[in-house]
């Protein structure tokens, strides 16, 4: 493996502390594994204008969520608004997962950022994600001037599990299902549950995403085979792409989900839809979570926050 130094000198620490592969957990242990890494691999939060606890009504009840001002913003005048989905496979990670995340696409942006907490497997399987990651874009719509966002100006964005998320909810958008999205965010995004594509059988072991913890992910959040052609669950798999949002798509080759997210870019660029698609060739799935230690974090988080002010900021 070709690996950015970073990242070898990240997962040798992990295999120094012996932390047993995921699929090995029971989703309780998982939780408790993925929280203590925050403190190891992610650096201090950057500080925003506000952060603001909410509240979106969900289809079981209230949906979390937590809003971001950047710093420096002009009062009065609505922001762009990106509503983001955490990583982790629809079992792990929450609010706090994402929140240094959040504060630096934010900066980054000078959008106000949304995050959204959305039920989780395998307590709630699909598609309770996508069924909440909908009606909390539907809130920030329906609430765009007190949330200080322009609502021609709303995007959706997430990581792995949350590139899903993001990527199937631009879809409803596009559909009709939801007001008109500006933008979709897709940073290594799961895209096809069927996992047929080649980097299924190339990432088998040496990272902390491989296909059989991807299995295990899968297993939890879907109630049957059938649900992974259902395009809520696999955006590739929808009739039509042509509508959806200009997109950026995030794809690093050492990631079970590498070959689906860069067939994905090139579908939606084949559909017409304009797409920017970065590709790294030495990182590894979940590295925007760890820039305590991999710097390429910064560095990306910057650029995907510059490429947003620049497709939602007119001038």
């Amino acid at each position: 493996m070709v690996l950015d130094p970073d990242a070898e000198r990240l997962l040798a620490m992990v295999r120094e502390a012996g932390r047993p592969a995921l699929e090995t957990l029971t989703p309780a242990e998982a939780r408790f594994a993925y929280s203590a890494s925050r403190a190891v691999m992610q650096p201090e939060p950057q500080p925003v204008a506000e952060v603001r606890d909410l509240n979106a009504p969900g289809p079981l009840g209230d949906i979390p969520l937590r809003l971001y001002v950047p710093e420096g913003l002009p009062d009065g005048a609505a922001q762009p608004g990106l509503v983001y989905f955490h990583g982790g496979g629809w079992v792990l990670g929450d609010l706090e997962s994402h929140d240094g995340v959040c504060r630096h696409l934010a900066n980054a942006s000078r959008c106000r950022v949304v995050a959204v907490d959305y039920r989780m497997a395998p307590e709630y399987r699909f598609p309770a994600a996508f069924d909440d990651a909908a009606a909390a874009t539907r809130f920030v719509f329906d609430n765009a001037a007190s949330l200080g966002i322009d609502p021609a100006r709303v995007a959706v964005g997430g990581d792995s599990a949350g590139g899903n998320l993001a990527a199937a909810v631009a879809v409803l958008s596009a559909q009709g299902g939801l007001p008109k999205l500006a933008f979709q965010l897709l940073i290594y995004p799961v895209v096809d549950l069927a996992m047929t594509f080649d980097s299924y059988k190339r990432v088998t072991e040496g990272v902390l995403l491989t296909a059989a913890s991807m299995h295990w992910f899968i297993d939890l959040y879907l109630n049957s085979a059938a649900e992974r052609i259902d395009w809520r669950a696999s955006p590739i798999r929808a009739a039509d792409l042509s509508t959806t949002p200009s997109a950026f798509v995030l794809t690093v080759a050492h990631d079970p989900l590498c070959d689906e997210g860069i067939a994905y870019a090139k579908r939606l660029e084949q559909e017409g839809v304009r797409v920017a698609h970065m590709h790294l060739s030495d990182q590894i799935h979940g590295f925007l979570t760890m820039g305590k230690i991999v710097r390429a974090s910064a560095l990306v988080t910057d650029a995907m926050g510059a490429l947003l002010r620049k497709e939602l900021y007119p001038h």
